[in-house]
């Protein structure tokens, strides 16, 4: 008989909860409605520009191209960021509470975080993810490394409102830090970033604590290359997201159809990413269908780079007071520890 999975599902008012018997400490809870979220794929497809979220890029496929991405020699931001963490983690754990519940926003296989809870003593962490099958593996082996932690897991959507209250409040004891690293934030538009940051603050209460790295803007020939990288593995990842939409919609998009194209947008200083037509066709989105002309075009991600007082100000607006930041040596990159205005007053 096949072993049970260590993961178990079982429902609370409905909602489906992963619980895990051992250790007990792991939960996940699933937010997100996948009605909604399909009809807001498909609605995207059928505007006059087409347009796809950036979430869609990483179902499990997209998830592993995306780790692969990281290694690649032209993919900057996860070592340079990985960088200033090493070399100022000393110094950021200091400013940090101590015993804290340890927030990572966007986890994925959880590396980065993993490499601080040791540093800061963390009594609980709190993995939020998109990708739920990731989610699972995470936090088993978090678990695994840090036993005397509580590790629980929510299944969630950053488009959607963020909502953790009902998890973070059920421990007072224990300080929110919320880490968001890897510029995930530059997904977002800048009235979307700024919604987003208002609500981690919200979270946050008057102690708690926001470490997050952004990208800067630089020249555009580095930024396209890390985005459109010699091997393919890029264009691979996007186009990975018309094989999601094809089992997610029951469409038929051709991926060879379509090529990857990475463009830098100075005035607005964002990187775009393209699926582009290679011909006309016609494509068939469920009981929809969607025309592209060769050259027309498919927005998968836009990626906003921000110079740092761009970022402290858009802290601020948030409700930031103490903002902290750190760089590397060429200014590539940089990562803020922002305290809730009123913090340390």
């Amino acid at each position: 008989m096949k072993p049970a999975s260590p993961l178990d599902v079982r429902l609370f008012d409905d909602v489906p909860i992963l619980c895990a018997p051992f250790p007990p400490q792991i939960h996940v809870e699933a937010l997100e409605d996948p009605a909604e979220r399909n009809a807001s794929l498909l609605a995207g497809l059928l505007q006059p520009r087409a347009c796809i979220s950036p979430k869609h890029l990483y179902d499990a496929q997209g998830c592993t191209l995306y780790g692969a991405i990281c290694q690649l020699d032209e993919y900057y931001p996860t070592r340079t960021e990985a960088a200033i963490f090493a070399r100022h983690r000393h110094e950021i754990a200091d400013l940090l509470p101590r015993h804290c519940q340890w927030v990572d926003l966007g986890c994925g296989d959880g590396a980065k975080a993993f490499d601080w809870l040791e540093h800061v003593a963390a009594a609980r962490y709190v993995g939020v993810d998109i990708a739920e099958d990731w989610l699972r593996d995470t936090l088993e082996r978090g678990a695994k490394r840090f036993p005397d932690a509580e590790f629980v897991g929510i299944v969630t959507d950053f488009t959607r409102p963020l909502s953790l209250a009902h998890v973070l409040d059920a421990v007072d004891d224990y300080t929110p830090v919320m880490f968001y690293p890897g510029s995930s934030i530059g997904n977002f538009e800048p009235d979307e970033a700024l919604a987003l940051l208002r609500a981690m603050r919200r979270h946050l209460g008057r102690d708690g604590r926001l470490l997050i790295g952004v990208d800067a803007p630089k020249e555009p020939a580095r930024l396209e290359a890390a985005y459109d990288d010699a091997l393919g593995v890029t264009a691979a990842f996007n186009r990975n997201v018309l094989r999601h939409i094809n089992r997610t919609l029951g469409a038929d998009f051709e991926p060879a159809a379509f090529a990857h194209r990475a463009v830098f947008d100075r005035e607005r200083s964002r990187i775009e990413m393209h699926l582009v037509a290679l011909y006309p066709q016609t494509v068939t989105l469920g009981h929809a269908q969607r025309r592209f002309e060769a050259g027309e075009f498919i927005v998968t991600e836009h990626s906003y780079k921000y110079a740092p007082e761009r970022f402290v100000e858009l802290l601020s607006q948030a409700g930031f007071g103490r903002i902290d930041r750190f760089s590397d040596e060429r200014g590539w990159f940089n990562v803020f520890l922002a305290a809730p205005a009123g913090a340390l007053e």
